[in-house]
């Protein structure tokens, strides 16, 4: 079971590193892409980061 959520952590790490990367982007551009996803781009990170959270104390305490 450790090795199931170790691997999701990483997963959602790598979404939270990715949806970080494209709020960035789109703000250093700015327009109409970020005036209209930034503030979901913000609230996506959040959530992701959440799932990475409890992903690691899972795989904390199922680990053998």
């Amino acid at each position: 079971m450790f090795s199931v959520f170790f691997t999701l952590m990483i997963v959602s790490m790598v979404a939270v590193a990715s949806v970080l990367g494209i709020g960035i982007f789109s703000m250093v551009k700015g327009g109409e892409f970020n005036e209209k996803y930034g503030n979901k781009l913000m609230r996506a990170r959040v959530m992701l980061q959440g799932l990475a959270i409890l992903f690691f104390a899972l795989a904390f305490m199922t680990q053998p």
